[in-house]
């Protein structure tokens, strides 16, 4: 785990090199101090030696003045190494996210990505700079004062170990107890953050079913379990503020104590006694730094741990060796495919499916909710792998081919219609980042976008707000279909996209399709039978199985399921296809 994300660091490690370089000077600029302080005192006002204690006071400033130029560099290159650091970071998760299949996407709920992304790497970011910082300031600090005090007197350094020992084993305690509660502390922002995202996401319903209270409450549940973990935390946490105060002070009390009787034997001196006092701050200083280390490193392992679990995510769908680069034709063959979500053991959603499907044909597919339409053309473009059994395209299996070829060649329009925050030439040039303003208003007439289009404020430099809330549900399945077809793909699924639109706008896009691009093969999903009655045939899906599959005429006669859902829609038996 440690080197996963050590592996980030890159152009930082530099700066994460000269940080505890920085650091150690600044520790050894201050621990001379105190020895000096001594000096002044027993060389110095003792001995009546006023030059004795300009040069020690100017050395004294000379070593602090370095000690903060020390101080202040470390802080500048733990800053640059910590935040690169949290760049790098981010940006790995992020672009693993990208390679990942749909199933990758199913194991990590979007809102827990998103905290992977922002509190974890945050909170990996100040453990980073605190670790540059204090885990090298504090250890050598606590070393070079001990050392310094056993020097002076063995006798008082020993209450020092002691001390350090206790507080080490105290601290250790503590830590162990609050990584539990900390670990569980994420689950819950999780929580939150899909609670935040539902609500912003949803607030037209909210509003509409007058549900504030709801959504209100139900924040408020996710805000007081974030609550009541931090507070269980914080409770062990907070132990270590009184330890570490009975500790000081019962240091002070006796080394004061022990000093007393040894500057009055004869065997220290009170110049000494100071410094050792200003050694027992530095030591018991650097256990609190060392305990602080502790507290952010038991929350970031946590956040470590969540961060990793994504970059150690190996997207089950890559590209093969000596992959295809071609897609010949619009062909599609489903041979004896099987397919479930959750391989090994989850109930398959696609049984027994075989199918030939011709280049350029256009096959319309119905069928119940739940009857797994959107499962089976998500195995064209291999958004998910088969089961058992092999999808074809243009002759080859899917499985065969470059990724990104096989998606250039085959677009979706899926079922949630998703616009993007940018003007309607910027969404459209998502099919084609090259695409002329003609070639995007072609394809917008094609999808019949450009009726709305055209009477837009700036027409297709309107801006569409995020998530496309400025524009109604209609349009922004044309302005998704239109964008589909800027990559004048071989195979063009539709996957209920054209429910919004009125059946005369319906009709129009069909027409267009027949017109303008015979070659490409055209899937629709629909649930109104005018929407696939003119197909070349039809697929009817029943239970994860094919039902039927032929021209409207000859379901209408052989089907029952197919003729149930034509007489419910039109309200009859006449089998005479609608002129």
């Amino acid at each position: 785990m440690l080197k996963k994300l050590l592996a980030q660091v890159k152009e930082y490690k530099t700066a994460s090199i000269l940080t505890p370089i920085c650091m150690i000077f600044e520790v050894i600029f201050e621990v001379a101090i105190p020895v000096l302080m001594g000096s002044i005192v027993d060389d110095g006002i003792v001995k009546g030696d006023m030059n004795h204690i300009v040069k020690m006071g100017l050395l004294m400033l000379v070593l602090a003045l370095c000690g903060l130029a020390s101080g202040i560099l470390g802080g500048v290159f733990a800053a640059k190494a910590s935040t690169g650091f949290a760049k790098n970071l981010r940006k790995a998760m992020f672009d693993h996210i990208q390679t990942f299949s749909f199933a990758n996407i199913d194991k990590f709920s979007t809102a827990g990505l998103v905290t992977r992304l922002t509190t974890d790497v945050t909170n990996l970011q100040n453990a980073y700079q605190m670790i540059l910082r204090m885990c090298f300031r504090a250890p050598f600090s606590m070393i070079f004062a001990m050392i310094a005090a056993f020097l002076i007197s063995p006798t008082v350094a020993s209450v020092y170990l002691v001390a350090v020992i206790f507080l080490a084993l105290c601290l250790i305690l503590i830590a162990r107890f609050a990584m539990r509660y900390f670990s569980e502390v994420f689950k819950r922002y999780d929580e939150l953050n899909a609670s935040v995202q539902e609500n912003v996401n949803a607030i037209r319903v909210v509003k509409a079913y007058v549900r504030e209270e709801h959504e209100q409450n139900k924040f408020e549940k996710a805000v007081e379990n974030i609550y009541r973990m931090f507070i269980k935390a914080e409770n062990m946490v907070i132990i270590n503020a009184p330890l570490m105060q009975f500790t000081v002070y019962a240091c002070i009390l006796l080394i004061s104590w022990i000093g007393a009787h040894l500057i009055h034997s004869g065997s220290l001196e009170t110049g000494q006694l100071m410094s050792l006092l200003t050694y027992c701050m530095n030591i018991l200083m650097s256990l609190m730094m060392l305990s602080m280390i502790f507290v952010m490193v038991s929350l970031s392992s946590a956040s470590a741990e969540r961060v990793v679990a994504v970059l150690d995510e190996e997207s089950d769908i890559t590209n093969p060796e000596n992959a295809v680069k071609t897609v010949k034709d619009g062909s599609i063959d489903f041979e004896k495919v099987d397919f479930a979500y959750q391989k090994g053991n989850g109930a398959p959603v696609l049984k027994d499916i075989s199918l030939h499907i011709n280049s350029g044909e256009t096959i319309g597919i119905i069928g119940g909710t739940g009857s797994a339409k959107t499962s089976l053309v998500n195995l064209i473009s291999r958004l998910y792998d088969v089961t058992d059994g092999s999808v074809k395209v243009g002759g080859r299996d899917v499985r065969e081919y470059d990724l990104e070829t096989l998606r250039d060649e085959v677009a979706v329009v899926l079922q949630k219609n998703v616009i993007f925050s940018g003007t309607v030439i910027d969404n459209l040039r998502w099919g084609k980042p090259d695409a002329t303003e003609e070639e995007c208003v072609r394809a917008c007439r094609m999808a019949c976008a450009d009726e709305f289009i055209e009477k837009m404020p700036e027409k297709y430099h309107t801006r569409i707000e995020q998530g496309g809330t400025n524009v109604s549900g209609g349009q922004k399945q044309r302005l998704c279909i239109a964008r589909a077809l800027m990559k004048k793909p071989k195979i063009l699924i539709l996957d209920d996209s054209t429910s919004a639109v009125d059946t005369a706008t319906d009709a129009k896009i069909r027409k267009a399709f027949r017109e303008e691009i015979p070659g490409t093969t055209k899937l629709i999903i629909a649930q109104r039978v005018t929407s696939v009655q003119d197909a070349d045939r039809i697929i009817v899906m029943e239970e994860g199985r094919v039902d039927g599959f032929g021209t409207h005429e000859e379901l209408l006669a052989n089907n029952a399921i197919y003729r149930e859902v034509y007489e419910s829609q039109t309200g009859g038996g006449d089998f005479d296809q609608p002129k």
